[in-house]
């Protein structure tokens, strides 16, 4: 049987909503444990074919029980729109521009996204509602902000008895704002802050925060569950933050690869963090790049033998089972002799296939394609011993939206 047959033989093909569904039913069928997150991956930001497949599969899974989606966007940003499928009062369009991070709000299928939402969640008790989350930490490519707001809302939080005295020179130690969002500090380590004596000392201040709130937690949260997870979610970003001027000031040749581990870390600790206030409402689906959410370690882009784990590996880890991770992809024009042109040849649509069946069938001399847009990082597969399945979708032209 030629490699082309093999794979129609074990692709599910995704024609309709209807054979979506089962697909994505049978892929958790055979789960060992119902799983708590359902990951599912873009190979690249901003082409339209991959949300719209996202906004397909949230709509069946919300059939089964899934009570929340969860985006790559800041964690923070999030609450406006959560608040907006909620019922609050807004303009979309301000909610799309405010409560996502990097201009995620302008790609296609994200309005869909949260006026499905919205309408969805429209008279419906809270504990039935599809809430909104994102997982990112708040940081750029241009560097990252100062501590100061997640401090200041763990303070504001905190009663006053229960502050530590650490916090008193607070203001002193965080200096001017200026002094951490330097954007030369993202390529040189002497422009940074965050080896300075009051950034080593912050990190200090921020400890005690977290474990004043971690220690006060019986008191507190029973009476403010929102209000403690959100201040217990800036305890770890100031944490997180400070952690990050400090990488960002160290000389090492790997410094970015542990920015991006760093980064990477920040993101799994927002995912357990959801899933565990999610736990008693249902699953959740999250969306972010393959590379975000693959159960593997992610090769660094300095070349070193260091292998930091990125989210995916970090929550799958901690989740066991309980973690699937989706990943997709496309390739119009992919060359022949590679594993998108195999996959191509499978689907006129977009279909699902198994890994571990996928990962039997395919030849050792496939490559991979080159990528469609700036950005895209094509599957190879290798990738597939970080994935539980993978979709490919045939009939895209593979345009990307600008939409920074």
């Amino acid at each position: 049987m030629s490699t082309a047959a093999s794979l129609r033989e074990i692709g599910r093909q995704l024609d309709d909503p209807a054979s979506l569904g089962r697909a994505v039913d049978e892929l958790l069928a055979a789960r060992i444990e119902p799983p708590t997150m359902l990951a599912l991956g873009e190979p690249t930001h901003g082409i339209e074919a991959f949300p719209l497949l996202r906004n397909e599969i949230l709509s069946h899974l919300v059939e089964r029980g899934y009570r929340s989606i969860v985006l790559e966007t800041d964690f923070f940003a999030a609450s406006v729109v959560d608040a907006y499928v909620a019922g609050a009062p807004a303009e979309i369009d301000t909610v799309l521009a405010t409560g996502f991070s990097h201009g995620f709000g302008a790609v296609p299928g994200n309005r869909e996204l949260v006026e499905w939402l919205r309408a969805h969640n429209a008279g419906r008790a809270p504990q039935d509602r599809v809430r909104f989350h994102g997982f990112d930490a708040p940081v750029e490519y241009s560097g990252a902000p100062s501590p100061r707001r997640s401090l200041s809302a763990v303070i504001d939080y905190l009663p006053a008895a229960l502050r530590p005295e650490s916090v008193r020179e607070l203001d002193t130690l965080l200096g001017e704002d200026a002094d951490w969002t330097n954007q030369a500090a993202m390529f040189d380590p002497a422009a940074s802050i965050g080896d300075s004596d009051r950034a080593r000392a912050l990190r200090i201040v921020a400890d005690d925060l977290a474990s004043a709130l971690r220690r006060a937690a019986p008191g507190l949260r029973p009476a403010d569950p929102t209000g403690y997870d959100h201040a217990l979610a800036h305890a770890r970003t100031a944490l997180g933050l400070l952690r990050y001027h400090a990488a960002m000031a160290g000389p090492a040749a790997d410094r970015i690869a542990t920015l991006l581990s760093l980064r990477a870390e920040m993101m799994a600790e927002n995912l357990l963090a959801i899933v565990a206030q999610e736990q008693r409402r249902g699953p959740s689906l999250v969306f972010a790049h393959n590379g975000h959410l693959q159960r593997a370690q992610s090769d660094p882009s300095s070349g070193d033998d260091v292998n930091w784990g990125n989210a995916g590996a970090l929550v799958g880890l901690a989740l066991g089972e309980r973690y699937v991770f989706l990943a997709t992809d496309a390739s119009p024009d992919s060359d022949p002799g590679t594993f998108q042109r195999a996959l191509s040849e499978a689907t006129a649509r977009r279909a699902l296939f198994p890994a571990q069946a996928l990962r039997a069938a395919l030849p050792a001399s496939l490559g991979t394609a080159k990528p469609i847009v700036p950005g895209h990082i094509p599957l190879s597969p290798t990738d597939l011993d970080g994935a539980d399945a993978v979709i490919f979708i045939t009939d895209t032209d593979g345009k990307r939206h600008q939409y920074w």
